[in-house]
């Protein structure tokens, strides 16, 4: 018997249903294809039309993306003053921190110190939702907070501004306030320009040498510490140029760590009573107004001038008359106030306004207004002549001192270094200025500034030490010890001045708290350690000549040098 089995019959209903579900899908994949095609026809057309229309990227453009957000602040020979970083900041999630705040507060406090741990538990548990732990922080330190686990920690970069060399200079470089612009110093001067894109990427050079500026800050440092003054305040200056090579003032401050209060600018900002420092300049004022005609002219110095209820007096009294060198090596009052008695309230008065000693000082930087006289009476000629009843900012007794031997051309100061020399005001004659020349040179070889002198460097200059001021009058134990000083004065380059406020005698000054003891001292060593950097060399077979001028000194019993003021 045969079984014959048929194969089932295909369901017609299955067979129509897949049809319709490839149709289905051919559809959706026309669909996309479709949409595709649409969407990359958009894509070349707009493409096309940027290509056609859009302005091409030019360097300048790129330039904004590429330069930093503040433009680099270099000295006269490129040494980086300022710049811009990128920094590490290290902040935390108070509302988002999973671990134990008591144990993190303390490795916080271990690592970053500036806080205690008690600080940073009060800020673990405000619930706040962001606080900075720390900024500027270096990478070694972000590793070690990272280290911590702690997910609520972030790690931003974000930029900043680095001063490389610290304090140096700060007073002149200023700092940056909260929102990235210049609060101080030349950063104030220069914000336009360093945040301006098209200039951004060049860097500003400043004046100062930075190798003047450090030899500078660290004599003045040294003899502040060591005669215990309050303060000090110093300036190198171009003088044919009125360039600043270098600024001083301390107490300083670091602009990268501001705290609190910034300490003024002792050499922009402080008027202070210069002393005898003021007798050269009047000096001067005599010879061009033709009240001193001849050297060997003399004027009695044999008493103190009283006028009215005031007595004009010398330190070390030489009890006889004196002539015009005498008169400077000896730093006598009593003939200097003679001289300007003479010659009158006018041409002192004329000079000093010629030199800016009536308004604040011409500079970039922080300045303040001097002290000017009220009333100019015979009493104020004769006192204004030897540096009392008037008060200036050492840096316009700088800017003073480099027209008198410069050929007689007052230049205002700068912080920019410049390509050419300013055309100036002319305010001594150059036969004065020669004469000054002179002048300032023996005040150092055979008068009170002998301990400014520097073997090589021909250095002139004029001590002044002046009682400071004060709610009482004058102090007689508080005085403001000044030199002023140029070399070399056969070829004069350079200003300096060394100013100490308050300074104590100590064995190194053989108790003594004057000028020559103190000021002196640190110009000598600044110019020995300057000069060379400046482009001056030491040539002991060079000198101004003093022939003329040393055949009038006296060299009697009493013709020795017994003040140093």
């Amino acid at each position: 018997m045969i079984l014959v089995v048929a194969p089932p019959a295909r369901s017609r209903r299955s067979g129509g249903a897949r049809q319709a579900l490839v149709a289905v899908a051919q559809v959706r994949l026309m669909i996309l294809s479709l949409l595709f095609g649409f969407g990359t026809l958009v894509l070349v057309g707009k493409l096309a039309l940027l290509a056609l229309w859009a302005e091409p990227a030019t360097a300048r453009n790129l330039n904004a993306v590429l330069l930093p957000p503040r433009g680099d602040i270099v000295d006269r020979h490129g040494a980086p003053l300022a710049r811009s970083i990128d920094a590490w900041a290290i902040a935390v999630h108070p509302n988002q921190v999973i671990g134990d705040k008591t144990a993190l507060a303390q490795k916080l406090a271990a690592l970053i110190p500036e806080q205690s741990a008690g600080h940073y538990y009060a800020m673990l548990n405000s619930g706040g939702n962001f606080g900075y732990l720390k900024r500027r922080a270096m990478p070694e330190l972000v590793n070690a907070v990272n280290a911590l686990g702690e997910p609520a920690i972030e790690f931003q970069r974000e930029p900043d501004r680095l001063y490389p060399q610290s304090a140096l200079a700060a007073h002149v470089l200023g700092f940056l306030d909260v929102t990235g612009h210049g609060k101080y110093g030349m950063e104030r001067v220069l914000d336009a320009q360093l945040t301006d894109p098209a200039r951004r990427g060049q860097p500003v050079p400043l004046s100062l040498d930075l190798r003047v500026q450090a030899a500078l800050e660290n004599e003045l440092g040294s003899a502040m510490a060591s005669f215990q003054a309050a303060g000090a305040a110093g300036v190198i200056l171009d003088v044919r140029t009125g360039e600043v090579m270098a600024m001083v003032s301390l107490p300083s401050f670091n602009p990268n760590a501001i705290q609190g209060e910034v300490p003024r600018n002792n050499v922009t900002q402080a008027r202070y009573e210069l002393g005898s420092t003021f007798k050269p300049l009047a000096m001067a004022a005599a010879i061009d107004s033709g009240t001193v005609t001849s050297m060997a002219r003399r004027f009695d110095a044999t008493a103190p001038i009283r006028i009215g209820r005031f007595s004009i007096s010398d330190d070390h009294p030489q009890r006889r008359f004196l002539n015009i060198p005498e008169t400077l090596i000896y730093s006598s009052n009593i003939a200097t106030a003679r001289i300007a008695d003479l010659m009158g309230q006018a041409p002192m008065e004329a000079l000093f306004r010629r030199l800016g000693f009536d308004a604040a000082p011409e500079v970039e930087i922080e300045k303040a207004g001097t002290l000017w006289p009220s009333h100019w009476g015979r009493l104020t000629t004769m006192t204004t002549a030897y540096g009392h009843g008037i008060a200036i900012t050492p840096l316009q007794l700088a800017t003073a001192y480099a027209a008198m031997i410069n050929g007689g051309i007052h230049r205002p100061a700068t912080m920019l270094k410049v390509d050419k020399t300013p055309t100036g005001t002319r305010v001594f004659s150059e036969s004065t200025s020669a004469r000054m020349r002179q002048l300032l040179r023996l005040i150092v070889t055979d008068g009170t500034g002998k301990k400014a002198d520097a073997p090589g460097f021909r250095v002139g200059g004029k001590t002044g030490t002046a009682e400071r001021p004060g709610k009482g009058g004058y102090s007689a134990n508080m005085n403001v010890s000044t030199f002023a000083a140029a070399f070399p004065m056969d070829a004069p380059r350079y200003v300096v001045i060394a100013m100490l406020d308050s300074p104590i005698g100590n064995a190194q000054s053989a108790g003594q708290r004057t000028a020559g003891w103190t000021a002196a001292p640190v110009v000598s060593r600044v110019v020995m350690r300057t000069g060379p950097l400046l482009g001056v060399i030491p040539d002991s077979s060079r000198d101004v000549d003093l022939s003329e001028l040393k055949r009038l000194i006296w060299t009697g019993p009493h013709g020795v040098v017994a003040s140093d003021r």
